[in-house]
């Protein structure tokens, strides 16, 4: 597996507060229209499947602005199923934006969780593993695996030079910002395979099904072996 290349601004925990929220929103707006959060509902939807329409707790890693929650408790919503959503974030700008839309959101590192074992029912990794060499992001999984009860979706990128040309064409139509942009062409570069995804569960103790979905996604869900 690649070791990720470059740096990125969410990488930074001196990053300009002002320059992390407008990034922040721009993802956001990203998920939306690119396939993240299509992805992630798609691997949230089948990590339940067949399971009764029961209150769900979800605490998503590296939560950003908290879209993909707010998305997730929508999509609980529309399935009759209450999703009650909690987050973790290391930037404090980030964690005030997410909170600024109702999500509490705690502040942490994903490697070493301030959360007990099996403390939620699902945890959610929304691109936040590409940031991370392989050692790291397999003690993230293994991090996320003890605190939930039913198991873990990973929502990721492609690597493809394709996905990274388009997208920088797209977003420049969007009017990102250019820390968005290079970000964005730069997440992809750091993007995965199936097998490298497969590869990372299983080294974590998870077993896992894996699906590529529409937006050069990769979507992993599972649970501890």
């Amino acid at each position: 597996m690649p070791t990720p290349a470059g740096t990125e601004l969410l990488d930074r925990p001196d990053a300009d507060p002002v320059a992390v929220r407008t990034s922040l929103g721009n993802i956001a707006r990203a998920n939306r229209w690119f396939g993240g959060s299509a992805a992630m509902i798609h691997g949230v939807e089948s990590l339940l499947s067949g399971a009764a329409t029961h209150p769900v707790t979800l605490l998503d890693l590296g939560t950003g602005a908290g879209d993909i929650p707010a998305t997730l408790r929508a999509w609980g919503r529309d399935q009759g199923r209450t999703v009650r959503t909690f987050g973790l974030e290391r930037l404090r700008p980030a964690a005030a934006l997410a909170r600024s839309g109702a999500l509490p959101v705690a502040l942490g590192c994903a490697s070493a969780l301030p959360f007990g074992t099996g403390a939620v029912d699902v945890v959610t990794l929304s691109q936040l593993l590409h940031h991370f060499e392989r050692e790291a992001a397999v003690r993230i999984l293994r991090e996320a695996a003890r605190v939930a009860r039913r198991g873990v979706v990973v929502a990721d990128l492609v690597r493809s030079r394709a996905a990274a040309t388009l997208f920088g064409i797209g977003a420049r139509i969007l009017g990102f910002d250019q820390h968005t942009v290079m970000d964005g062409i730069t997440s992809v570069g750091r993007g995965y395979t199936l097998d490298e995804m497969a590869e990372l569960f299983v080294a974590a103790g998870l077993e896992v099904s894996l699906a590529v979905r529409p937006g050069w996604r990769i979507v992993a869900w599972g649970h501890r072996a």
